[in-house]
């Protein structure tokens, strides 16, 4: 019985430890925006600023086959986006070591999800950041 207790403490601290947390997944974001198209226009651009460890979401309605593209330009180097398909527990696209410009061909249709966010050593100074991002569908 001795040993079961501090056991249970180990394992209970090595699963914590093990299981990865995403930049996004330790901001604070608002309700998900829905990014919807101007009639014939294939993109929208939203600009703003974002504070500390807050976040924006954006989702994003796109067909299979269709090509979505997101671009950023931010004012903080430490602000970046990520893009998760439907349903999917990873996301898809992870900026902090892709980049600023997502190209790719969506392979099911569905709301795409976009999180925006500052990485966590700009997040916990309270930095803030000016954004202005766009994202699109074509085909």
């Amino acid at each position: 019985m001795r040993f079961i207790l501090p056991l249970a403490a180990a394992l209970i601290a090595v699963t914590a430890a093990s299981v990865p947390l995403a930049p996004a997944a330790l901001a604070q974001s608002a309700k998900p925006e829905r990014v919807q198209f101007a009639k014939g226009a294939s993109s929208k651009t939203i600009k703003g600023t974002l504070k500390g460890d807050h976040s924006r979401q954006f989702v994003v309605n796109v067909r299979a086959g269709q090509t979505m593209t997101v671009k950023l330009t931010a004012s903080n180097g430490s602000t970046y986006f990520n893009v998760t398909a439907p349903g999917a527990q990873q996301a898809m696209f992870i900026g902090s070591t892709s980049g600023d410009t997502m190209t790719e061909v969506i392979p099911s249709s569905g709301d795409y999800t976009v999180d925006l966010f500052m990485m966590r050593n700009a997040a916990r100074r309270g930095e803030v950041t000016s954004f202005t991002i766009t994202i699109g569908a074509t085909g």
